[in-house]
C-alpha cells in the first residue's frame, strides 16, 4: 500500500549504492561528469515499488535532488532515475517532485 514520504533520513551505504546506480543516467541527462557524487540524506515512499528522493552533493556547493524508482523485487528491473533537480543548495528540503 502506498503512503506519503518518510521524514528525512541520513544516508547509509545502501542509499549511496542506489545513488551510484543512477549516476550515469544523471550524467547523461545533464551532459556532464561529476567529480563528487555523495548522497547526504534521503526520503522514501512506498508505491508499486519504492521511490527514493536523495540529496546528492555534486560539487562543493551544489546539490542535486534525485527521484529514483525501484520496482518490485519480482519484476527484476534496474533502478530508474525518474526525475532530477539540479543546482540545489544544501539547506533546500527534499520534497516530492
Amino acid at each position: 500500500m502506498g503512503g506519503g514520504l518518510t521524514t528525512t533520513q541520513p544516508t547509509s551505504p545502501a542509499t549511496q549504492a542506489i545513488a551510484d546506480q543512477v549516476r550515469a543516467q544523471l550524467e547523461e541527462k545533464e551532459n556532464r561528469k561529476f567529480s563528487t557524487f555523495k548522497a547526504v540524506e534521503y526520503k522514501s515512499q512506498v508505491v508499486a515499488g519504492r521511490s527514493y528522493f536523495i540529496k546528492v552533493r555534486v560539487d562543493e556547493d551544489e546539490f542535486a535532488h534525485l527521484h529514483v524508482f525501484q520496482s518490485l523485487p519480482q519484476e527484476n528491473k534496474p533502478l530508474v532515475l525518474a526525475n532530477s533537480q539540479m543546482s540545489k543548495a544544501r539547506h533546500k528540503e527534499l520534497t516530492y517532485f
